[in-house]
């Protein structure tokens, strides 16, 4: 199985970036019922106002063939133009467990 991990950053007032991450969370976590590929998906916002990254996804697919599909599948596609404005950043870990 493979972990699919990815942070973001986004531009904008507290207030703003708050109101994408919970926008971006929400598109998120209906992927699972969309996307036969994703085993399943954690979405976390950030809560400690020390920390300067916004969001992060943790998603389970059977491997990296799998996330790659989910990458690219429409409704996915559509999660990731909400954020498209204020994405500042970006990192991703893909690892076998």
């Amino acid at each position: 199985m493979v972990k699919h991990v990815v942070s973001f950053k986004f531009k904008g007032s507290a207030e703003q970036r708050l109101e994408v991450a919970r926008k971006f969370a929400d598109a998120l976590l209906s992927l699972p019922q969309q996307i036969e590929e994703l085993l399943d998906m954690e979405v976390g916002i950030n809560e400690n106002p020390k920390e300067t990254w916004d969001l992060v996804l943790i998603a389970s697919a059977n491997s990296l063939e799998d996330v790659a599909k989910y990458s690219a599948h429409p409704a996915h596609v559509a999660a990731v133009q909400i954020i498209a404005p204020f994405k500042e950043d970006r990192a991703c870990v893909d690892y076998t467990v």
